[in-house]
């Protein structure tokens, strides 16, 4: 009885051996895509400078194509010309990577509260 339990066992580390592999062999292939995708568009005359959702499935986008700034309209089915934007009039703000402020400050909460339930409980235990 104690060799099936083991088996059992060793069934269920080897099956999450291979899903961790699994995902971690996902995540590298995503992120090698995506860095492959960036050294192809390196380069180009053609860059999204900035692109804002004005309803479901409606888009407005700034282009630099060569030394010119473009408003661009993009739908579903249509990309609409809007005119022609001087590099001047665009307020540039210094490339900064910023993770999600919502789930920052939800994690956060989150982890405050269970440092102070383990300390209350280490309190009720003393």
């Amino acid at each position: 009885m104690l060799l099936a339990g083991g088996s059992d066992f060793a069934q269920l580390l080897t099956v999450l051996v291979i899903f961790i592999l699994v995902l971690g062999a996902t995540a590298w292939v995503t992120k090698w895509l995506a860095d492959f995708q960036k050294t192809q568009n390196a380069g180009r005359n053609v860059q999204v400078i900035e692109t804002t959702r004005i309803a479901n499935n409606k888009f407005v986008q700034i282009l630099k194509i060569g030394d010119t700034y473009k408003a661009v309209g993009v739908g579903k089915d249509t990309v609409t010309f809007l005119g022609d934007i001087s590099p001047e009039s665009l307020k540039t703000e210094p490339e900064t990577v910023t993770k999600d402020p919502v789930f920052r400050s939800m994690y956060e909460k989150a982890l405050q509260k269970l440092k102070n339930s383990s300390d209350s409980e280490k309190d009720k235990d003393s």
